[in-house]
């Protein structure tokens, strides 16, 4: 069996109705045909979309595939005891020219018994906001279900939930349950679960590209909802140079971001997991006994969980997240 080596993967981009064209024009992707694109998904096992790799021996080959022959080797032993074959987390980046639907997702319990899927716990890292004064909802106080019908039938369901200014830097941890909306004018890297299970309150009225008004799921959207979780929950972890800080642990994954102008080495003997490195800002290399590969803006790699020490090398001033699951933790 060859030798892994770090992974990237060819972006699948989405075209949404809330979509523009940041991502193609600021962070180097790809489209084919419509500029309107809302997600690149960077790292994916949803069915369908599989990611498939771009860079080295194994370029063609998509995720699943890999986790078959190298097992453990890719995400970890006991990630491949307790997932399989299907890769725990989908990562993507976002763009919203409209406000997205206020929404929430199942957590696991919920989702294995409706769909025989993982539930959808988050988190989002702002990259760009424009004049830096966008908003993102949340419950302000304690409402119930009968509230929230009420709203949505009345298209005032807006008028029940937190408002927050959104900054480039900012980080927001929602776990499954937490009715949410991303504004509009936000660009951002979301962190997620594997599932694509979305249950959609309120959709401004939108229309569809079939003139239809989008579908709503209220009836599964209620038995959902944490009632309980109220009030701001807005993440701001200022990045020190050469140093990695962190900005959400929780037991689905371990998000950091580091910031770097120099080179810096970073072992992972204490974890058995895979890595994920997504470049924000400038551009790395990634150096790994005789290996080295450019990482650049808007670029995602993955690190084989075998593989325990790296250098990141700077080629200009360079931030980056840094995502990996924790083995201890109880996902």
């Amino acid at each position: 069996m060859s030798e892994l080596y770090p992974l990237k993967f060819e972006p699948v981009l989405k075209e949404k109705v809330w979509g523009g064209n940041a991502l193609v024009t600021r962070f180097n992707k790809k489209p084919v045909g419509s500029l309107n694109i809302g997600e690149s998904w960077e790292l994916s096992a949803i069915s369908d979309n599989e990611s498939v790799v771009s860079n080295g021996f194994l370029a063609g080959n998509n995720i699943e595939e890999l986790i078959e022959v190298y097992m453990g080797d890719i995400t970890g032993d006991s990630i491949f005891e307790k997932f399989g074959t299907e890769f725990p987390l989908l990562i993507k980046f976002i763009e919203t020219r409209e406000n997205l639907s206020i929404q929430v997702h199942p957590d696991n319990v919920l989702a294995k018994e409706r769909h025989q899927a993982y539930g959808k716990t988050e988190m989002w890292y702002i990259l760009e906001s424009e004049k830096d004064f966008k908003d993102i909802y949340r419950f302000q106080k304690k409402y119930c279900q009968r509230d929230v019908l009420r709203g949505s039938h009345n298209d005032k369901l807006a008028d029940l939930l937190n408002v927050e200014r959104v900054y480039a830097g900012d980080a927001f941890f929602t776990p499954a349950g937490r009715i949410h909306a991303i504004g509009a004018g936000i660009v951002l890297v979301e962190i997620q679960q594997t599932s694509d299970i979305t249950y959609r309150i309120f959709d401004w009225n939108r229309k569809s590209s079939g003139k239809e008004q989008r579908e709503l799921h209220t009836d599964l959207a209620l038995d959902a909802i944490d009632f309980t979780a109220t009030g701001k929950n807005k993440i701001r972890v200022g990045p020190e140079l050469n140093r990695t800080k962190n900005i959400v642990n929780c037991e689905f994954f371990n998000t950091n971001i580091i910031w770097l102008n120099k080179a810096i080495n970073k072992e992972y003997y204490s974890i058995d997991s895979f890595v994920v490195y997504i470049c924000l800002v400038g551009e790395f290399l990634i150096r790994w006994d005789e290996y080295s590969g450019k990482v650049s803006k808007g670029e995602t790699i993955l690190l084989p969980a075998m593989i325990k020490e790296v250098i990141l090398e700077p080629l200009m001033e360079t931030r980056l997240l840094e995502i990996f699951i924790n083995s201890e933790n109880s996902y």
